[in-house]
């Protein structure tokens, strides 16, 4: 001879729509850049001997000790940079995937940087196959960033409307 008693739980809020689909193509598209980020990575601690011909041709007068110092320095920068640089792929990628608008605006900082970055690689001793990874790269973050920023990716990341 109980009434039940009636269930409720939390008030529902505003539901987030589905990402268009330039959004989910510039999160695959940074899905993407973390993973050529991991082959760059690789490809440049296989071809480390580059390195020290590139060191060699702009300093040669380094003895061989300083040349193994220096390739050594480059190689750890290299592997700390490209761990960094994995996470903020895949940081940027979750966030832009869930429609934060900071997201987009520090995606496209970090593009910013990153074309910096390539400008100034290419007047410092580099080896080519990591120069070229760099612009594959930066290609993979021009189209991304291309993607979150067309008309039709606005609204994805504009606060849901309450009903109220």
């Amino acid at each position: 001879m109980y009434e039940s008693y009636p269930v409720t739980g939390p008030e529902p809020g505003p539901q987030r729509h589905q990402p268009p689909n330039s959004v989910r193509n510039a999160v695959r598209l940074m899905y993407a850049g973390a993973a050529l980020e991991v082959i760059a990575l690789i490809v440049a601690l296989l071809t480390r001997d580059s390195f020290k011909s590139a060191i060699l041709k702009a300093h040669p007068g380094y003895t061989p000790a300083h040349v193994h110092v220096v390739e050594n320095d480059r190689a750890a920068s290299l592997a700390i940079g490209a761990v960094i640089t994995i996470g903020l792929w895949l940081w940027m990628a979750w966030a832009n995937g869930r429609g934060h608008n900071w997201a987009r605006i520090v995606s496209a900082v970090f593009f910013g940087i990153n074309t910096v970055d390539l400008i100034i690689s290419f007047a410092v001793v580099r080896a080519v196959p990591t120069s070229i990874a760099g612009v594959v790269i930066w290609l993979v973050g021009l189209a991304a960033i291309v993607l979150l920023f067309r008309k039709e990716s606005g609204p994805y990341f504009r606060p849901p409307v309450s009903a109220a």
